[in-house]
């Protein structure tokens, strides 16, 4: 693939960056103890830095493997759009680590404020994204590679 221009990485990195803010739900990918992947449905928010947003539990598979190996993808897409494959959609690729942010749960329950019912449940917390790469797939033939630091400046 020929090197994107400078405009084009910044456009893409916007496009990317708003899939990240307006994203309700992600597929959470993480690697369990046999190698393979596991995928998880996930509500999702941000913090004010840009970075993806999690309430996860620790009984569930995915944070365990988290556990483990904190290394993580999320697909994100436009979720209002009527064919998913036509539509841009972006997989950002980092670690996922606990997050000790007093603003995570307000920025979270704005999101879901469904999620009041559990956020508090002991066996919750809250978990960031550091995104250090980016897939994004603006549409048939426009696909770019990216950087989270180029997503998380797009966002500011």
């Amino acid at each position: 693939m020929a090197e994107k221009s400078m405009e084009a990485r910044e456009e893409a990195a916007a496009k990317a960056g708003g899939l990240l803010a307006g994203a309700r739900m992600a597929a959470l990918g993480t690697l369990g103890a046999s190698g393979h992947p596991l995928v998880s449905l996930v509500a999702v928010a941000t913090l004010a830095t840009g970075s993806p947003l999690l309430l996860l539990s620790r009984l569930a598979l995915h944070t365990k493997n988290l556990a483990a190996d904190p290394r993580a993808s999320l697909l994100l897409r436009d979720e209002g759009a009527s064919d998913p494959m036509a539509e841009a959609r972006v997989t950002l690729i980092g670690a996922m680590t606990p997050v000790a942010d007093p603003s995570a749960r307000p920025r979270f329950l704005a999101r879901h404020p469904e999620a009041s019912l559990y956020v508090d449940f002991t066996d919750f917390g809250f978990y960031a994204l550091a995104v250090e790469s980016a897939h994004l797939v603006a549409g048939f033939g426009r696909i770019v590679d990216l950087t989270g630091a180029e997503i998380l400046a797009a966002m500011r």
